[in-house]
């Protein structure tokens, strides 16, 4: 795992990137058209958004099935859970349980609904109770960041460019008798671009996501009693677990729900086939199962695959994780 000051480098560094693209093509843009009537679709896709992410507490809880835990059924998790809200400097969020046997956890939240941990039925069944109160953590490194917001704000920019850029071709294409060649043309390399700079942000958007995994990783190795080796065997169990409910009958519904919005889970259910590779079904303690992870070379492909992810490989993250052994000790 980099440093800290070299991942707030880079985090920042990659948001003025997308930042300074989105500013120089709207800048390109104005000058080639000369005509603001796209604004109104730029209006529609930001209002959308951020509609989208003020009621999505309601709609996640709906379609996935959550209900909050309360503090008579689990008075425990929740002591823990408020002791590193405290240690994290951050309001304790609400503790919330979904119904769904894939093992993982999201945080999420907004103005209206509130900061909310959920972890799934699959990750309790799964887990230790130790790595469970680590992924926790993990999951309140994202609310103290503000991940959920800045992610938010950062994938609007892509969409903008993906509606401009079919507004624009299909403008260039049925346009009729209200578009001559040469506006026709101009549209079209307008549309062409704007679809091109939505792949080349969205790469850089997956690229921040998956610092931020980095730093939430780092942020529950600090405020965890041993945090980074409870989060290691938890993550390598969790990445176990997912592919082998992939070749059960009836799991697959489950993983496209959770996949629909994978950027928010502690791990990316689509890659956990991938990621298995590294695993033994057959290990006699879950640091052997991380053992065989790190033992594992990260391939050219490995590093490829990586950059259409919204989460680091599982090798490099499980090494960046033991490099945190030695710089949190023990509370």
């Amino acid at each position: 795992m980099p440093s800290l000051l070299k991942l707030r480098v880079s985090m920042v560094g990659t948001l003025a990137l997308i930042i300074g693209l989105s500013t120089l093509f709207f800048t390109v843009l104005l000058s080639l058209t000369g005509v603001f009537s796209f604004y109104w679709l730029i209006i529609f896709v930001i209002g959308f958004n951020i509609l989208q992410w003020l009621i999505s507490p309601y709609l996640i809880n709906l379609v996935y099935r959550v209900r909050p835990i309360t503090e008579v059924e689990n008075p425990s998790l929740h002591a823990e859970v408020e002791q590193m809200s405290q240690l994290s400097g951050i309001k304790k969020p609400k503790l919330m349980l979904a119904q769904i046997s894939i093992p993982n956890a999201f945080a999420y939240g907004s103005p209206l609904g509130g900061s909310r941990v959920t972890v799934t039925k699959g990750l309790l069944d799964t887990l230790d109770r130790e790595e469970v109160v680590a992924v926790i953590g993990h999951e309140l490194g994202h609310l103290k960041h503000r991940d959920v917001q800045t992610m938010m704000f950062v994938s609007i920019l892509p969409a903008i460019f993906y509606y401009v850029g079919y507004s624009f071709l299909f403008s260039s294409m049925f346009g009729g008798r209200s578009r001559d060649g040469e506006g026709a043309g101009v549209a079209a390399l307008v549309g062409v671009i704007s679809i091109a700079l939505y792949w080349v942000l969205t790469l850089f958007t997956l690229h921040l996501s998956r610092l931020r995994e980095y730093y939430a990783d780092r942020h529950s190795a600090s405020i965890v009693n041993e945090g980074s080796r409870k989060l290691s065997e938890g993550l390598a169990k969790i990445v176990d677990s997912t592919s082998r409910m992939k070749n059960r009958r009836g799991m697959k519904s489950q993983l496209n729900q959770l996949s629909s919005f994978k950027a928010l889970l502690v791990t990316d259910p689509d890659h956990s086939v991938a990621d298995t590779r590294a695993l033994s079904r057959y290990v006699a303690s879950d640091r052997q199962l991380v053992d065989k992870v790190l033992q594992r070379k990260v391939t050219g492909l490995d590093r490829f695959l990586e950059i259409f992810s919204s989460h680091p490989n599982i090798v490099k993250r499980l090494r960046a994780l033991q490099g945190l052994e030695n710089e949190f000790s023990p509370l």
